[in-house]
């Protein structure tokens, strides 16, 4: 532990009086702590060291400074207490944060074609809207058109009604007329064949009486 921290030292020193001739580079956080058999670095390792964010399972924290864990593959050891955190490191939240980030600019993404579909459907009800509003307006008009050709069709309906009245009352007054055309023709007729007749008896009246209108001979003679 002691060699990896003179390590970092070193290469920090280096890093920092080399600045100047080459690239910034940073050092990694990435940790490995020993696993070993007892609390104390006179015990044996073993494991040459777990890596920073391995998740353990702790099973007795000393008041020595060493906790006994148990490692996923089922090792059982001891390391210092201060390795170990009650919450991922700051590597694994940044790349869980990462990655719901990314799953948060996807479910934007998802969200602005979202609305832009929703946009775009709002602008297609909007130009029906307005042609349904047109379309009102022109049935509109039609309507009125309809309700004056209905009332002018009305208005023709009682003028005809009115008309077929006058024109049975011309029928009936015609009929009345021609019946009594009819009659006036037979009286006419039969009036003529009396009066022919009177006349054709006048005549034989005439033809016997006038005869003894005229005096005889006899008479004339005695005179």
């Amino acid at each position: 532990m002691i060699s990896f921290r003179l390590l970092a030292f070193i290469l920090l020193t280096v890093a920092s009086c080399t600045a100047a001739q080459a690239q910034t580079v940073y050092i990694d956080d990435t940790l490995f702590v020993p696993l070993r058999g007892g609390q104390g670095t006179e015990y044996r390792i073993l494991h040459n060291g777990l890596r920073s964010g391995t998740p353990v399972e702790l099973l007795e924290r000393s008041d020595s400074g060493y906790s006994r864990i148990r490692t996923p593959q089922g090792l059982e050891g001891w390391v210092v207490s201060r390795f170990l955190s009650e919450q991922p490191i700051a590597r694994d939240r940044l790349a869980a944060a990462t990655k719901e980030l990314e799953a948060t600019k996807n479910q934007l993404a998802e969200v602005r074609e979202q609305l832009q579909s929703i946009q775009a459907e709002r602008d297609q009800l909007a130009a029906s809207e307005e042609t349904l509003e047109s379309r009102s307006q022109s049935l509109a008009s039609e309507l009125e058109e309809v309700k004056t050709v209905s009332a002018n069709a009305l208005t023709l309906d009682r003028r005809n009604r009115e008309l077929q009245e006058t024109n049975q009352k011309i029928r009936n007054d015609l009929e009345v007329l021609t019946a009594e055309k009819e009659r006036l023709e037979a009286k006419s007729e039969s009036d003529f064949m009396l009066l022919s007749a009177g006349l054709v008896l006048l005549g034989m009246f005439l033809a016997v009486v006038i005869p003894l209108l005229k005096p005889s001979r006899k008479n004339d003679n005695w005179a």
